[in-house]
């Protein structure tokens, strides 16, 4: 590696001290193995990079260089770099860490060989995975104990730019060679390293000596890759005007420079993320596991069908298995009749006799107990719990309670004595562990067990009580889930020595409960398992028969007694056969490691009862200890030689210490479970016998629950060691674990089920799942039970091999049915383990579960991860895992997530709480710091995509009348609109003269005549107060004004454009009225926002370019903003046109006031930015403007003496007609409420409603969305203040989408207390084709809510379904239509009119519609498409309008006006806007409202789709920490709710979805932000 040996040569003496000290340290780091020696090389060359001397660039990043097997990476000899020998100098002393960082339970070598050669067979078709890109502040570990900080300095930014830059350099310095080879690695080069997000463009300082190939090479394969694979982009098949990228709207809050190169599809050539988004696309291309065949059809109700079975899979062929029988359980003559019996003949005979040693936290023995002690102290302890509590009348425990056993681990000797005080008692003892705080999870499930076996009062010592948590008045807390407890100390202190007369009822053992020991279920529930006296009896006796104890041995063991083997053999067993048991607390063992193996060779024990952790432990510490000897034992019993993988732990325990006097026929594997207690165990061989043969099985047999010797594929095997022969006095069958309990075959894997006298009899207080796992009887192929025997399920999942040992496989709690086949998970852990842990599992510390997405288990793996593990490394390990178990399990994983080190929740003895890591992986509680999902490659379920059938209609499908193939035809029509011809009626009703006016011009003039003091407009501020008003003349003067500064300075010509750059407020409504009266066209635009010019100025440059604007009308502080340094920076500000300020004019009047010769003239242009982004600017003539005020008049009813109050944004659409046209044309009174005053002053909009006691208001969803937040919780204030919202009876919200149902009715909920009525809140529909179709009157019925099925909605059908049906959406009616529009639903594809029950395009007939873009590149053709367009068939004559909006339309049980059914107009959602995925239709909003509920933290979230890759953006509002924590919620949801896959998920800061002034999305330019690399993400995931 050259900068490493260049650098050793280097005199270090010229390098600065901390340098020097760093690299010492690093040294040291390499002799402990803290550190591998490619990381020591890496991190060496970083620190020294800066020291050596004149390196090119090229020889600099060699060692970076990742060829593939079969490309020798061999630099030629250069003159820096000495022979090899100095660099591999320091392997020769790399120690091994005592700490282990892997779990060698699962060890094994072969199985680690196995997994090498299944990754080497995918490294030759290198598989290129796009890495996530994370912020730098993204890399939060977390604050835990005994874990070392990150290393950041392992991703730095230098290392990253050089890394990248090495991959190029040396790609070109391959002179070319071969174009493919190349093109795939720089790919991998660049995208694979860790790409620090946009930090990287931050302006850091970075080392690039040849910036010049790098991009060059980014640009070539960027084109290569865009133009050769990129599918056609789905989402821009709009037919809209799609202005050049300079024209497109502004994003909030976001500079965007949209001035890249762009190739044919519009993709910013040198974007990192389309690169990935590419090379994912190109990972997706690979063959998924199941062929097409295995694909279901989507049925209409698409129901998920079972796939068809491989009739490849194997399938037992054995006979029906015989149960097994245990040799007889011997009668010896001195046998007790009950184990209390025995506690008392030792403590009367053997008080001497040690009983119980422990052992401190040094591994130091600290007290013993001898059989005198505890048989005295268990006395005193039952005369305690039965006459010292309470009165004598009413004693509190009654022989037959429950009492719950707290103890800690390490005080063994108080449980001991606590256990054997119950039995003489005769109360159950419920050993359970200690609470360790409120919200402890494993003890909120205590709670459930406490609860279900009726437990009231818990024993513990003095210093356990003092631990455990107390409320601030010194009482012990009440845990989370737990009945009430009494608690009770132990200690010998408290205890009375019982009374001469007293004696402990010692009955011969029966049926009766003697004790309760808990187990946890896969999901986590806690039960009681209880076990009758004679149980315990016989299962001591079974033990000590099988293990041949005797009278006085020693024992030694690591278990925890409170269960399982630990209590079995170390308190009940040893008991009955007067051992002396060493107890090895957990405690002792994390600090020494080799205590238990010390305890042995001190004690000469004849029997250690471990773990294979233990085994591990010792083995990785055995050399600090050189005298151990072990010839002692005489059975070292593994307490979980069931799991599969302990049998590497024990040949390479016995490897170590076999020179330390183990035997090998000594080591005893053993099966039990909670229900059964010891299934079987392996017996103590002969001197010399051969150990028992093993069996190789085939993993993809095993996945079929068959047994089959593995042959062919040797890197898919699992080797197993049995556990031995059944239990004396037992009996043993193999039944199917699922449905019936039916008997396998002999080559079958089944159920371990067993009967015998030694089991547990129930689950405590559960007599319902106690039928099902305690009172199973097998039965036959034929169903038929094979006897009269009861056997107990033990969850073991095994078979029984020849000679009839038994073997086991896994534990039914681990195993995960993913597509009919089973894989166990510690299985998978091995796999996942035997992939380079050191580098990055911490501790060897992972998880695995399954959780439901689509109709099929999915597999996701948690590791932790160590503190020092790169980015590179960890997503190098990531893709290792997948391709590892791809190839050797055949299944794929849905999930790999990496988590800080010590942050998995865990069990008391320190391993993994499962349920629990699943519950915070569901919840979104996990905080990974790495992901990696892949639902494209093992979600293989999903319907197949639908085929569009081609539509034609042709006449003969036209039936008489409107009726379309037998249904009703989609259509709804507004009410007439009048034209009143008597002038006398005119003048007595004082109106003024619609026939003679048809301009706006007109109508102020002549209200400025007839009632020149009306007061039209009343403009307030933040806190209320009227700023400004205008009467009818004021306003009229006002425009003249203006008229006469146009006419003056603007040298314009009639119909020339002027553009309008005001603040909300009336100089906006003067300046419009004063360029009708000079016969120029008014452009009104927002003005550019003083703080953000950067973002907000270049649109409006963009509308006045487009515009063609002759001249800018503004005020004195916006015309200061537009002439700025700062406006400089963003637009050329030297190229305005004229800009006139119309804040001081002199008082002139113009000449003449100018009328248009006829009313189809223009009026004025709407400019707007769409939800998809793009800029239009539609005509408004002078008839349009007329019939749409009047048209509003009508359906609200507005008159002089009315007052309306208005908090819109009054610069495009409908929110401009009635802020500036609306009370000219009509005369009404309206209240002006800028709504950026709201952000200063929320309450202001609805102050202003009660206290001018407003009727009507129009408002935006923006306004509401503000009060519904902001004031939601205020209520009560403002109710205190007198708000009272009663007077509204009609609040409208303007919009161009479909009505936000949620935010209307929690802002109808909300301020119902206020007194607004439910019927109040309604919302107004309008498009750019036509400002106004539908707006809720005052004559109308209620606007009404359906619930449409929503898996119809996406084959474009509408089918409704009851409230709260499952896949239901509610659509609310977008308002009434308006009088004078007719709207017709139409098919969009062959523009034929639809039946009701369609979605389709709503198309509009209105006098008031726009009459056309105005455009600068004059395409005629979209025009008449869009604004005067005909149907295919049907009514030829009429001109209809394309809204470009989907709806439909549904006759309702309502009557209108006039009487006849009501005819609803629903708005699903923008075409432009829709997403084609799957061949179905989807709706942005939809998936959105899914994403935003998944998860507390996620604000706002948008979607779109790129090269058929759906991307979802969401807005974290909480820590950067549960960023990863969204990913799986986002891609379950989305998969779960709309049967999707998605491709990509983005993590942003709240506020960088572009929102614009109507509070609609701006998809597309989120989307143009994203593929630019815009968005400063705290995370991006590729989905696989």
């Amino acid at each position: 590696m050259l900068p490493v040996m260049a650098d050793r040569a280097m005199d270090l003496s010229g390098v600065p001290k901390e340098v020097r000290d760093q690299l010492a340290e690093l040294d040291l780091e390499l002799s402990e193995g803290d550190i591998t020696q490619k990381g020591y090389e890496k991190k060496r060359s970083r620190l020294l990079t800066p020291y050596i001397p004149h390196i090119t660039s090229v020889e600099l990043s060699l060692p970076d260089v990742q060829l593939t097997p079969g490309h020798s990476a061999e630099p030629s000899p250069s003159p820096e770099a000495p022979g090899p020998s100095t660099s591999s100098a320091p392997r020769s002393h790399r120690g091994h860490r005592s700490g282990g960082t892997r779990d060698d339970r699962y060890r094994s070598d072969i199985h680690t060989e196995l997994v090498q050669a299944a990754l080497a067979k995918h490294k030759e078709e290198k598989m290129g995975l796009p890495m996530p890109t994370k912020r730098r502040s993204a890399f939060v570990q977390s604050p835990v104990e005994n874990c070392t900080p990150p290393d950041t300095s392992s991703a730095s930014e230098d290392e990253g730019s050089l890394r990248r830059q090495a991959a190029l350099s040396v790609a070109l310095a391959q002179s070319l060679q071969s174009p493919d080879y190349w093109i795939n690695r720089s790919l991998q080069g660049s995208s694979t390293s860790s790409s620090a997000s946009s930090t990287l463009s931050h302006g850091e300082p970075k080392i690039q000596p040849q910036p010049q190939p790098s991009t060059a090479i980014v640009d070539v394969l960027a084109h290569l890759r865009i133009e050769n694979s990129v599918p056609p982009d789905v989402t821009s098949s709009s037919s809209r005007l799609d202005l050049p990228p300079a024209v497109k709207g502004m994003s909030r809050g976001q500079s965007r420079c949209s001035m890249l190169d762009n190739t044919a599809d519009g993709v910013p050539v040198n974007s990192r993320v389309s690169t990935k988004i590419q090379q994912l696309l190109n990972t997706l291309k690979r063959p998924k596991r199941p062929p097409l065949s295995e694909f279901f059809l989507d049925d209409s109700e698409e129901i998920v069908e079972v796939q068809q079975p491989d009739p490849n899979t194997p399938k037992p062929e054995g006979r029906q298995i015989i149960p097994v029988k245990g040799e007889p359980l011997g009668v010896v003559s001195n046998w007790p009749p009950a184990l209390q019996a025995s506690l008392a003949r030792w403590g009367a005979t053997q008080a001497k006799s040690p009983a119980l040693s422990v052992l401190d936290i040094t591994g130091k023995p600290l007290y013993t107990l001898t059989y005198g002690k505890l048989w005295s102290r268990s006395l005193k302890l039952a005369y305690t719990l039965l006459n010292k509590l309470g009165t004598k009348a009413e004693p509190v425990l009654k022989p037959g309670d429950r009492v719950a056993l707290v103890y800690p681990n390490s005080d063994p000797g108080m449980l001991w004595v606590a256990f054997y005080g119950c039995l003489l008692a005769e109360v159950i003892p419920v050993p359970i562990e200690v609470p360790l705080s409120r919200q402890d999870s494993g003890s909120q499930q205590i709670g459930f067990l406490l609860g279900s076996c009726g437990v009231g009062l818990a024993l513990t010592s003095e210093v356990c009580l003092k631990g455990l948590p107390k409320t601030p008045n010194g009482e012990i807390m009440q845990f989370k889930g737990w009945p009430r407890m009494k608690w009770v100390v132990t200690d010998t202190k408290y205890l009375t020595k019982p009374s001469k007369d007293w004696q402990p009822h010692i009955p011969t053992a029966n049926t009766d409960t003697a004790y309760i020991e808990y187990k946890a279920t896969k999901e986590g529930t806690v039960m009681g398992v209880a076990v009758s006296k004679i149980s315990m009896l016989t299962h001591c006796q079974a033990l000590t028969q099988a293990c041949n104890y005797c009278e006085g041995e020693t024992l030694v063991n690591v278990l925890d007694c409170k269960k399982d083997m630990g209590l079995w053999h170390g308190v009940l067993t040893s008991v009955m056969n007067r051992i002396h048991t060493i107890s090895v607390p957990y405690a002792v063992m994390k600090a020494c490691p080799m205590s238990w193996v010390q305890r042995v060779h001190i004690h000469k024990a004849r029997v250690a009862l471990v773990k294979c952790r233990d085994l591990h432990w010792a083995m990785m510490a055995h050399r600090e200890q050189k005298d151990t000897n072990l010839s002692s034992i005489r059975m070292l019993i593994v307490a979980d030689g069931a799991n599969p993988w302990s049998v590497s732990s024990c040949d390479a325990f016995l490897n170590v210490f076999q020179a330390h006097g183990l035997k090998p026929e000594v080591i005893c594997p053993c099966a039990s479970s909670a229900e059964a207690l010891t299934v079987a165990i392996r017996r103590p061989g002969a001197r010399g016998a051969p150990l028992p043969a093993r069996a190789i099985l085939s993993m993809a047999g095993l996945s079929h629950s068959v047994i089959r010797v593995n042959t062919e594929d040797k890197n898919s095997a699992l080797t197993v060691q049995d556990v031995g022969h059944v239990m004396p006095g037992a009996l043993m069958c193999i039944v199917k674990p699922d449905g019936p309990p039916q008997l396998c075959k002999t080559d079958e894997i089944g159920e371990i089920v067993l009967n015998s006298r030694a089991g547990g009899t129930m689950y405590y207080g559960l007599p319902g799942v106690t039928k099902n796992t305690f009172e199973v009887i097998p039965v036959n192929q034929a169903g038929a039970p094979i006897g009269e025997m009861a056997f107990t399920r033990t969850g073991l999942l095994g078979f029984v091999g020849p000679g009839s040992l038994v073997f086991v496989v896994g534990k039914i709690e681990g195993l995960l049915s993913v597509s009919g086949r089973r894989h166990n998970a510690d299985d998978l852990v091995a796999t996942a383990l035997a992939v380079e842990p050191v580098k990055t599992v911490y501790r060897g510390r992972i998880a695995v579960f399954s959780v439901t997405a689509f109709y099929d288990e999915r597999i996701v793996v948690v590791a932790e991860q160590r503190p020092d593990a790169s980015e590179e490394d960890s997503f190098q390990w990531m893709s290792r895992v997948l391709q590892a178990i791809d190839s050797i399990h055949q299944v794929g994983l849905y999930c790999l997530a990496l988590v800080p080190a010590n942050t998995l929740p865990k069990t008391p003895l320190g391993g993994i709480h499962i349920c629990e890591t699943k519950q915070n992986f569901l919840d979104g509680n996990l905080h990974p710091c790495n992901i990696l999902l892949c639902p494209h490659t093992c979600v293989t379920n999903l319907p197949k995509p639908r085929q569009k059938q081609p539509v034609g209609v042709g006449p003969a499908s036209i039936m008489v009348g409107n009726l379309v193939a037998g249904k009703r035809m989609a259509q709804a029509v507004g009410r007439e609109l009048g034209v009143v011809e008597d002038q006398d009626l005119i003048r007595k009703l004082n109106m003024w003269p619609i026939v003679m006016h048809q301009f706006l011009s007109e109508a102020l003039q002549w209200r400025a005549q007839t009632d020149p003091d009306h007061v039209l407009y009343v403009l307030l501020n933040a806190k209320g107060v009227a700023v400004c008003t205008s009467t009818c003349l004021q306003l009229h003067k006002r425009a003249e004004k203006i008229t006469a500064a146009l006419m003056e300075k603007g040298g314009l010509n009639t119909g020339d454009n002027v553009v309008l750059l005001y603040p909300p407020g009336i100089d906006l409504i003067a300046a419009f009225y004063g360029c009708l009266y000079a016969g120029v066209v008014p452009v009104t635009v927002r003005p550019p926002h003083p703080q953000n010019l950067t973002a907000t100025l270049p649109t409006v440059r963009m509308i006045i370019d487009v515009s063609k604007a002759a001249c800018i009308l503004t005020t004195q502080p916006l015309m200061r903003i537009l002439r700025s340094r700062e406006a400089a920076a963003s637009v050329n500000i030297k190229t305005w046109p004229t800009i006139i300020d119309t804040d001081d004019l002199p008082r002139k009047r113009p000449p003449q006031i100018y009328k248009p010769p006829t009313a189809e003239m223009l009026a004025y242009l709407d400019f707007s930015v769409s939800t998809t982004g793009m800029l239009t600017g539609v005509k408004m003539s002078h008839a349009a403007v007329s019939t749409l005020c009047r048209s509003i008049k009508l359906q609200c009813e507005l008159y002089s003496s009315r007052q309306i109050a208005i908090c819109l944004d009054p610069y495009c659409g409908l929110g401009f007609v009635l802020w500036c046209l609306s009370s000219v044309y009509s005369g009404h009174q309206s209240i002006l409420i800028p709504p950026l005053e709201l952000e200063s002053s929320l309450p202001v909009w609805l102050s202003t409603l009660s206290q001018y006691k407003i009727r009507d208001t129009f408002c935006s969803y923006s306004v509401m969305e503000l009060c519904t937040k902001g004031l939601g919780t205020q209520t009560e204030m403002l109710k205190a203040r007198g708000l009272n919202l009663s007077c509204v009876r009609s609040c409208v919200v303007i919009a161009e989408e479909r009505p936000r149902l949620l935010l209307t009715q929690s802002f109808s909920k909300l301020f119902k207390d206020l007194g607004l009525s439910p019927r109040a809140v309604s919302t107004a529909f309008g498009s750019r084709v036509n400002l106004a179709l539908c707006m809720q009157g005052t004559a109308g019925p209620d606007p009404s809510t359906v619930y449409v099925d929503m898996k119809s909605l996406r084959h474009d059908r509408v089918r409704l379904v009851e409230r709260g049906a499952p896949q239901s959406l509610p659509l609310m009616e977008s308002g009434t239509i308006l009088p004078g529009v007719r709207v017709i639903i139409v098919n969009p594809e062959t523009r034929g009119p639809l039946g009701d029950s369609h979605l389709g395009e709503i198309w509009v007939s209105s006098t008031h519609s726009a009459s056309g873009y105005y455009t600068i590149y004059g395409e005629e053709s979209l025009q008449a498409d869009h604004f005067n367009t005909t149907l295919s068939f049907g009514e030829p004559q009429t001109l209809w309008a394309r809204t470009g909006y989907l709806g439909f339309v549904k006759r309702t049980e309502l009557l209108d006006s006039t009487g006849d059914l009501h005819d609803a107009l629903f708005v699903v959602g923008s075409l432009d806007e829709t997403l084609e995925l799957r061949g179905l239709r989807y709706h942005p909003i939809d998936i959105e409202t899914s994403v935003s509920r998944t998860h507390r933290s996620i604000a706002e979230s948008a979607v779109f789709t790129w090269t058929n890759l759906l991307v979802v953006v969401a807005e974290l509002s909480g820590s950067e920490q549960e960023a990863l924590d969204l990913v799986p919620l986002v891609t379950n949801v989305v998969l779960e709710e709309h049967h999707l896959i998605v491709g990509v998920v983005v993590i942003v800061d709240p506020g960088v979805i572009p929102i614009n002034s109507r509070g609609e999305k701006q998809r597309m330019h989120l989307r143009d932000s994203f593929l630019a690399d815009q968005l400063d993400p705290i995370y991006v995931a590729y989905n696989m």
